[in-house]
């Protein structure tokens, strides 16, 4: 049975497990299709998709109903998911596979984003672009791997990688030229 975002606002409000349950059911197939772009493994994303609803649980109350109660909780597991990369790696591990010796992307501009920043940027790619970004940068995958995981051939991944370099170098310097993260 589908029960309105209303009720079941106002049940997980007053703590009523039925309720959260309800929410948690109804929102968690998106949420751990979501956290699975970011990591190959279940369990980590498991780990984020639950975070995230804790979060979700403690800030409910504060939900308008002026968008979509799946965009609110969807922006809310991302910050799950921008904190659990902050916590376990350095940027560096971000900002080496974006940079490469053809077009660097300015020093300055780096040392003033963020991994969420990043993240952010990340996001905006096309999907299939932003999937073989995050196979290859962050999960470590080869183009190989990457080419029989998403059943693409490895030129064409090495495309996805290429343009999604590209524009996010692009967006890097150009939000940094625009002091969005000038101190």
């Amino acid at each position: 049975m589908q029960y309105s975002e209303k009720e079941m606002v106002e049940g997980c409000i007053r703590n009523e497990r039925i309720w959260q349950e309800t929410l948690y059911r109804q929102f968690f197939q998106t949420m751990i299709q979501m956290c699975m772009r970011y990591t190959s493994d279940r369990e980590t994303a498991m780990e984020i998709v639950n975070a995230g609803f804790l979060r979700v649980f403690k800030k409910l109350h504060t939900f308008t109903f002026s968008g979509s109660l799946e965009g609110w909780i969807r922006r809310i597991v991302y910050h799950s998911i921008s904190d659990h990369f902050k916590s376990r790696t350095t940027q560096k591990v971000y900002f080496l596979d974006i940079a490469d010796h053809d077009a660097p992307v300015q020093e300055s501009a780096l040392n003033r984003l963020h991994i969420e920043d990043v993240l952010k940027l990340v996001e905006k790619l096309p999907v299939a672009t932003r999937d073989v970004f995050m196979l290859y940068a962050i999960e470590g995958l080869s183009h190989a791997e990457i080419a029989a995981r998403v059943n693409i051939s490895e030129g064409t991944s090495k495309w996805h990688l290429a343009t999604a370099r590209k524009k996010l170098k692009q967006w890097i310097n150009m939000d940094f030229n625009q002091s969005n993260y000038a101190g």
